[in-house]
């Protein structure tokens, strides 16, 4: 995108603390570009210990930015001082998309959105079954258990290594959810339609688990929110045993499409040359 571009138009950014390795700033400048809008999208970094401050100079306005992304440590924080969390937030207790209107600081979580429209865009039909299984139960669980939940599914099975914890969910996502012990795993994938994998399990190439598929549907959907590498090893096990598999890099395309319509005004497209474009800068790096 070209400079001229940025010296005027809306400004967004995406804030984290580290922020320097974020893909977000490539996705939406894609978009600013293409769609010939002006304006400018830019990672920010900021520490926890100032993070309250720069939520007021963007509630004041003197940060000069219309809304942005937050990621990691801060989607809790933001949420608590966002002036009107949407719903989704509020049941998830985190919020990744804030955007001012008429002075009054808005947040939503948009990461389940990006994870369902990313199987829907891999592979259709993937909720027509009945129950997921849901591996792990960390921070990056709670907004697909609510998303899946939301779609319909009748069950879903939280299994992880600290039950504690997928208790928790359960008890945060209604009955619908159940918590299980790793132990557990073999049993609840019995003729489960959806396989999610939440952990980082396999990030960056580290080794997996082997994990036996064959107990769930025939025509089950494996998927993974790790994206690096875009073949993890849980995803190339299930493809190996016939299951047919999503990757994770949609989620992280798709998540970022509403926080760009409320800050530039036009609803932008995932489109192949996004991704490739994506899929080039982790190749590089």
């Amino acid at each position: 995108m070209d400079d001229s571009r940025e010296t005027f138009g809306p400004k967004a950014f995406v804030t984290g603390f580290p922020i320097k390795h974020s893909r977000s700033p490539l996705i939406h400048g894609y978009w600013l570009k293409t769609l010939g809008l002006p304006g400018s999208y830019r990672a920010h970094e900021v520490a926890p210990d100032v993070f309250a401050d720069f939520i007021d100079s963007l509630k004041d306005g003197s940060s000069g930015f219309v809304g942005g992304n937050v990621t990691i440590p801060h989607k809790e924080l933001a949420f608590r001082l966002a002036d009107r969390p949407d719903q989704l937030s509020q049941e998830l207790g985190a919020s990744n998309t804030l955007w001012l209107e008429e002075g009054v600081l808005h947040a939503t979580n948009t990461d389940g959105r990006g994870f369902t429209a990313n199987l829907d865009e891999r592979h259709p039909g993937w909720d027509r079954h009945e129950t997921a299984v849901v591996f792990g139960a960390g921070g990056a669980s709670r907004a697909i258990i609510q998303a899946v939940r939301d779609r319909g599914f009748k069950e879903i099975h939280v299994v992880n290594r600290t039950v504690e914890r997928a208790r928790e969910l359960a008890d945060r996502f209604g009955p619908r959810v159940h918590a299980h012990p790793a132990g557990a795993l073999a049993e609840v994938m019995n003729g489960a339609g959806l396989f999610i994998n939440t952990t980082s399990l396999g990030m960056d190439g580290e080794a997996a688990p082997q994990l036996d598929f064959t107990a769930l549907a025939a025509n089950a959907v494996v998927t993974d929110i790790v994206y690096i590498p875009l073949k993890t090893p849980i995803l190339a096990q299930a493809e190996e045993q016939g299951f047919s598999i999503v990757d994770g890099l949609g989620m992280l395309l798709h998540q970022a499409v509403p926080g760009f319509e409320k800050w530039f005004g036009k609803r932008p497209v995932v489109d192949a040359a996004l991704r490739g474009l994506i899929v080039a800068d982790m190749e590089s790096h």
